[in-house]
């Protein structure tokens, strides 16, 4: 209820970021001028939480797609098949990027719209990545970020998993078929706490980013993570203020 998607027109990826910081500091001000409120959280209650899928495709110099090959398995250059492979292999140790928050990581629950396994399928919303189009068109969406992501850092993280994956000529995995959510494929880290020990530990992190990014944003994890440690909640008190 009151729940509504936003779909944007393809550009660059800094264009798309652009666009993505414009239309939600324009929302929210659009809200206010009608008395209303809006919100990005990723889990606000307990229905479907907010997500930030981005669909992301290559282009060589020439401005051309390089991602499909009509004539190989599935329509996928090597190209894509090393950029999936890559962005599968690196999901987990950069999720941090992908879900900043405590909150960000209550939407991760199995049967929702929101994905738990580290997989891929063709046009499959069971998987972490979904792959969609055709020729032209052919391109990988990551339903993991949600609505309070920083876009920027979401889409530097999938560049930087796809370039590994490329760079390293990673095989991809077999596709994955059927429900996702009740396979036995690694899951996407539950916790903040969890995605930031990952992300911390993560070479292919200090690589692509520098070591200076990296703890910056392990601060920010660490800081949000000890306040939430410490807040008693509106949960606890209806749980416990009688009970206990």
């Amino acid at each position: 209820l009151g729940q509504q998607e936003i779909g944007f027109r393809f550009t660059d990826a800094l264009g798309t970021c652009d666009n993505h910081s414009v239309y939600k500091n324009g929302a929210k001000e659009i809200a206010d001028k009608h008395g209303k409120s809006l919100t990005f959280m990723a889990k606000f209650n307990e229905r479907e939480g907010n997500s930030c899928h981005i669909h992301l495709s290559v282009v060589g110099a020439d401005g051309e797609p390089v991602m499909a090959d009509e004539n190989a398995e599935h329509g996928f250059s090597r190209l894509m098949e090393h950029w999936i492979a890559g962005q599968l292999k690196t999901m987990r140790e950069l999720t941090l990027f992908f879900a900043p928050n405590i909150n960000s990581y209550k939407r991760f629950v199995a049967g929702s719209f929101a994905p738990t396994a580290v997989a891929w399928g063709l046009d499959n919303r069971t998987c972490a990545l979904r792959v969609v189009g055709h020729g032209r068109s052919l391109r990988v969406e990551s339903r993991v970020p949600g609505g309070d992501v920083n876009q920027y850092l979401a889409m530097a993280a999938l560049i930087a998993g796809g370039l590994y994956g490329i760079e390293h000529e990673l095989e991809l995995e077999p596709i994955f078929t059927g429900n996702a959510y009740e396979s036995d494929a690694p899951r996407v880290p539950s916790t903040l706490r969890e995605a930031a020990e990952l992300f911390s530990a993560s070479t292919i992190a200090r690589e692509a980013f520098g070591d200076d990014v990296v703890e910056h944003y392990l601060t920010n994890a660490r800081v949000e993570q000890a306040a939430y440690d410490s807040a008693v909640t509106d949960w606890e008190r209806v749980r416990g203020f009688e009970r206990l």
